[in-house]
């Protein structure tokens, strides 16, 4: 009787280790339609009938004429692990002075960067201050002598006569 109940305890178990490997996936962004964004034709379309067709961008651009992104990304992971970028679409769309498509450009996978952290303080120059240091570093230096204020003698007050 305890043979089959330990080994459907075991079998119970491993199917609950493998659901824990099992891959994460996600998709971030904008949802591609194809159609949609074959539709899009330079010199034919604006920025109305742009958003009309696909919607708002994921981003714009601040300068320039305008051009405006459709990002979507699809990542996987397992467990607790950072996602992978596993597919990335980027479609660009570029606008002239007057507001028409001058030009749409696609991208992929290779548009992603990989941006690896420096150790987990931001190198500086200059001094090296601790914890202590800066939480009682000012202590003595309000009012002091040239340090501005009205007990420091530097900050030229009303009513004050100069040799």
């Amino acid at each position: 009787m305890r043979h089959p109940l330990a080994s459907l305890a075991l079998v119970a178990g491993a199917g609950l280790l493998a659901a824990g490997c099992a891959p994460l996936r996600s998709h971030q962004g904008y949802v591609v339609d194809s159609d949609l964004v074959n539709s899009v034709q330079p010199g034919v379309d604006n920025r109305a009938s742009v958003q009309a067709t696909l919607g708002k961008p994921t981003l714009t651009t601040a300068f320039g004429q305008g051009d405006w992104y459709y990002i979507a990304r699809d990542s996987r992971n397992y467990g607790y692990q950072v996602p992978k970028v596993r597919d990335q679409i980027t479609v660009q769309i570029s606008f002239d002075q007057a507001g028409n498509v001058s030009a749409i450009r696609r991208g992929g996978v290779a548009q992603v960067a990989s941006v690896s952290p420096y150790g987990k303080t931001t190198p500086t120059l200059g001094r090296q201050r601790g914890f202590f240091q800066d939480l009682f570093g000012n202590i003595g230096t309000v009012g002091a002598a040239g340090a501005g204020g009205p007990a420091g003698g530097g900050g030229g007050g009303a009513g004050r006569t100069r040799p």
